[in-house]
C-alpha cells in the first residue's frame, strides 16, 4: 500500500517570513528610535510627530526597494545557473552525436517535464520554496514595516508629551517581544530567544538614538 506523503515542511514558510519579521523588526525598532531621538532633543510634539510619520514612509519604500533589489538579483543568479545547466544538459547529447537543434528541444522539453526541476534541487539547491520572489518579498516588507512603524508612532500620538519618551520605549519593547515571539512560533521554534533578541537589539537602537538625541538637545 501506498503511503502518500503529505507532511507540512515549516521552512515553505521562510520567504515570505523573513521579509515579513524583518520588515515589522525594522518598522517598531527605526521609528521608535527616530522619536525617541527626536523627542530627547526637547522638540515639540509636532514635531515628533512629523519624524516618526517621515520615518515610516521612507522606510516603508526603503523596505520595499532593498528586499526587490536584493531578492531579484538571487533570482538572477538562480535563472543563470538553469540556464547554464539547459547548456551543459544539450552539450551532453550534442556530444553523443545528437545534433545541436535536436540537443536543445531535448534540454527543453526536459526542461517541461521538470527533469531538469529535478537536477536543479539536487545540484544547485534550488526549489519551488526557495526559490526568489521579488515582489512578494517587496510587498511583504513595506507592509509589515508599515504595521510595525505605527506601532511606536501611535503610542506617541496618543501619550502625553512628558510621557513620550516613556510610553514609546517601553511600549515597542513590548511589540518587539511580541514580534519575536510570533515570528519564533510561525517558523515552529523555541520562543524564548528569539524574544530576547529582538528586545535586546531593539533596546540598544533606541537607547543610543535617545542618547544622541538628548547630547545634541543639550549642546543646542
Amino acid at each position: 500500500m501506498t503511503r502518500i506523503h503529505n507532511e507540512t515542511h515549516l521552512v515553505g514558510r521562510i520567504g515570505w517570513l523573513r521579509a515579513a519579521v524583518l520588515g515589522a523588526n525594522d518598522g517598531i525598532i527605526s521609528t521608535a528610535s527616530l522619536i525617541l531621538g527626536v523627542a530627547s532633543a526637547a522638540a515639540s510634539q509636532t514635531n515628533i510627530l512629523l519624524a516618526g510619520i517621515a520615518g515610516l514612509v521612507a522606510g516603508a519604500m526603503s523596505m520595499a526597494a532593498g528586499e526587490y533589489v536584493s531578492v531579484s538579483s538571487q533570482s538572477d543568479t538562480e535563472n543563470a545557473d538553469i540556464a547554464r545547466e539547459r547548456r551543459e544538459l544539450a552539450n551532453i547529447y550534442i556530444s553523443r552525436g545528437v545534433e545541436y537543434g535536436l540537443a536543445q528541444q531535448v534540454a527543453e522539453q526536459l526542461m517541461t517535464k521538470d527533469a531538469l526541476g529535478a537536477h536543479a534541487r539536487d545540484e544547485l539547491g534550488i526549489s519551488e520554496i526557495t526559490t526568489a520572489r521579488p515582489v512578494q518579498a517587496a510587498l511583504t516588507s513595506a507592509a509589515t514595516f508599515s504595521v510595525g512603524a505605527a506601532a511606536p508612532l501611535a503610542l506617541a500620538l496618543v501619550s502625553p508629551s512628558r510621557w513620550t519618551i516613556a510610553a514609546v520605549s517601553v511600549g515597542s519593547l513590548l511589540f518587539l517581544a511580541v514580534l519575536g515571539a510570533i515570528g519564533a512560533k510561525a517558523g515552529g521554534a523555541s520562543i524564548v530567544k528569539p524574544t530576547i533578541r529582538v528586545a535586546f537589539w531593539g533596546a540598544l537602537a533606541m537607547g543610543v538614538t535617545a542618547g544622541i538625541g538628548a547630547i545634541f538637545g543639550a549642546v543646542g
